[in-house]
């Protein structure tokens, strides 16, 4: 049924590029095409919403930043008033920690602001960007749509629990640890979790991108650390299993995270492991290292939204405690 137009939302399309904006060249695929021509293969959509476009970047996701991220919230920002939500076209390789990062720059939305892209290009016959992106439509023109999310392949996920666990296939986005938020099929939304705002939305608009993660490997020797203490003010520590740092005979991983709190440096301790997350109480190793140097840890949060989370909270906390607070504070489902 469509709604008549005095009940039909005005939607905002941002494109950036990604897969789903790719042309065939002689180095393989490559984005080229705007935000119009894309909106131009699903015209279904108009049916049920009005329609803007506006193309902000062409990049490959491989090539997308912190600084254009930080962009597309502040034109969501300076827009928000003029439109009933948002649906940001991006590739797939990169859309987990771009969702992520602006569900923290844009806290409590009652819009909803819905990232979709595709595995195969819009131009293409057997595309899967016709579907996400008419998909996203539905979703963002819904009443009960609020917050970030990415709508891939007819899921809702949160967009702090999305990860691409698959490279090619169709379903390339799974809910990390929380079910799907609902599903879009045979034109109609559908909802597992009904999700509640309760008081204003919150915009921010500053940064720190100097973050890095470090995946540990056995044997992988402490001094890579002294490279962290001089380029970047946080670290992920992506550990095994539930968490902790190894003793090799010597306290010298103990000794680098010493000297990476004394030059001010965030540490967060965080699991390989995909399930499940982080518990560092459990073995010597973790609980260990937790008891001596207070760290926070990942708990069940996704890398990419630890990531995002600390790059939101690092221009906001002047001391390792308010860093420390912050980073455990729930926003959303980002850590339960």
């Amino acid at each position: 049924m469509t709604p008549s137009d005095n009940r039909k939302k005005h939607i905002l399309l941002i494109s950036t590029g990604g897969t789903i904006a790719s042309s065939v060249s002689e180095e393989g695929l490559a984005p080229t095409l705007a935000s119009d021509h894309l909106l131009s293969h699903v015209p279904e959509v108009e049916q049920r919403c009005f329609v803007s476009t506006v193309s902000l970047y062409r990049l490959d996701s491989t090539n997308m930043k912190p600084a254009y991220w930080l962009h597309i919230a502040r034109y969501i920002r300076e827009a928000y008033n003029t439109y009933d939500g948002f649906v940001i076209t991006h590739g797939t390789d990169t859309m987990a920690y771009a969702a992520a990062l602006l569900h923290y720059l844009v806290q409590n939305s009652p819009k909803p602001i819905v990232f979709t892209g595709a595995q195969i290009p819009i131009e293409q016959r057997d595309t899967d960007a016709r579907d996400n992106l008419a998909a996203a439509f539905l979703y963002a023109s819904d009443d009960d749509a609020c917050g970030v999310h990415i709508v891939f392949n007819g899921k809702i996920i949160a967009a702090t629990r999305a990860r691409k666990t698959h490279t090619k296939s169709f379903r390339a986005f799974s809910s990390m640890d929380y079910p799907d938020i609902g599903f879009v099929r045979d034109g109609a939304v559908r909802y597992y979790i009904r999700e509640a705002i309760q008081g204003p939305v919150r915009f921010y608009d500053t940064i720190d991108p100097s973050v890095i993660v470090i995946k540990l490997i056995p044997g992988m020797r402490a001094d890579i650390f002294d490279y962290v203490a001089e380029h970047y003010h946080a670290v992920i520590i992506e550990s095994f299993g539930v968490g902790g740092l190894p003793f090799y005979d010597n306290d010298e991983f103990s000794d680098k995270i010493r000297m990476l709190i004394e030059r001010g440096v965030r540490i967060v301790i965080a699991t390989q492991v995909p399930h499940e997350g982080s518990d560092m109480s459990v073995y010597q190793v973790g609980r260990r290292i937790k008891q001596i140097h207070h760290l926070p840890e990942a708990y069940d949060m996704t890398t990419e939204a630890a990531v995002a989370k600390i790059m939101w909270a690092l221009p906001r906390c002047k001391s390792a405690e308010e860093f420390h607070d912050c980073f455990l504070t729930p926003i959303g489902t980002d850590i339960l």
